[in-house]
């Protein structure tokens, strides 16, 4: 298991929250951009604990 940087997980969750940009394709950030399982969970839980109910 990777330890993940809580601030990385932060900006990449709101990026894909807010519609931004991925830096590396410059088209919007999905969360299917994000390969690392670590990441992509702490992203998912993020959002998830940010959002109000869907």
């Amino acid at each position: 298991m990777t330890t993940v940087n809580p601030v990385v997980v932060r900006i990449a969750a709101e990026r894909i929250m807010n519609k931004g940009l991925n830096p590396k394709t410059n088209e919007v950030y999905v969360i299917d951009d994000i390969t690392n399982q670590d990441y992509r969970q702490g992203v998912e839980d993020y959002i998830l604990a940010n959002t109000e109910g869907v």
